[in-house]
């Protein structure tokens, strides 16, 4: 028997026995009395910042010194007025690596882990979302949930398509088990709950 089917074979032998899966409907998933402040508590915890609005998008945009100080603003939210980036006009994901400030809007928001279902984020120039050096989220209050349970039931990919769950900025704590925001991606993100 060549040595490559011996290993395969001893392989197969020690495969551990299949388990069933949980029945997930006769958990009980996690709740929050006051959904909109854990949702805020639980973005905060990952590095973000959230903004529960009282103002307009616009109004809440012109408090943030990255929104104010940026050059280069990118927005798939309809309103706001420093977006001068048009994503239909770049022929190049590259040509995106200097954008300052982008601004996403998401289908809805985690409150157990301050998670954002995006779908709509820049089509081809979807780098858009990476790139960036400060991003800002957009939600609608009446789009949070309490768990991932809740989440996974709403979240629906667009086809064909690409979706994610974003939570806050990038980081890594896998460099001397130090924490860094802004490893490899968007340095700031802050959600903004509207509505």
């Amino acid at each position: 028997m060549p040595a490559r089917d011996e290993i395969l074979g001893a392989l197969r032998a020690a495969a551990p026995a299949e388990v069933r899966l949980p029945d997930l409907g006769a958990l009980e998933a996690i709740r929050y009395p006051d959904l909109r402040k854990r949702f805020a508590e639980s973005v905060a915890e990952v590095g973000g910042r959230c903004i529960l609005a009282r103002g307009s998008l616009q109004e809440e945009l012109a408090k943030l010194p990255e929104y104010t100080a940026a050059k280069k603003v990118v927005s798939l939210v309809p309103g706001v007025a420093r977006a001068n980036v048009d994503l239909e006009a770049v022929a190049d994901p590259h040509q995106l690596r200097d954008v300052d400030f982008c601004v996403l809007g998401a289908d809805l928001g985690v409150a157990e882990n301050g998670a954002v279902w995006i779908t709509e984020h820049g089509g081809k120039n979807r780098a858009v979302a990476f790139l960036t050096q400060h991003l800002a989220i957009v939600v609608r209050g009446e789009t949070l949930v309490h768990n991932l349970h809740e989440a996974y039931a709403k979240a629906a990919i667009p086809s064909p398509g690409f979706a994610l769950f974003l939570s806050g900025p990038s980081k890594t704590a896998d460099i001397e088990q130090s924490l860094v925001i802004g490893a490899h991606g968007a340095r700031s993100c802050v959600v903004v709950v509207v509505g």
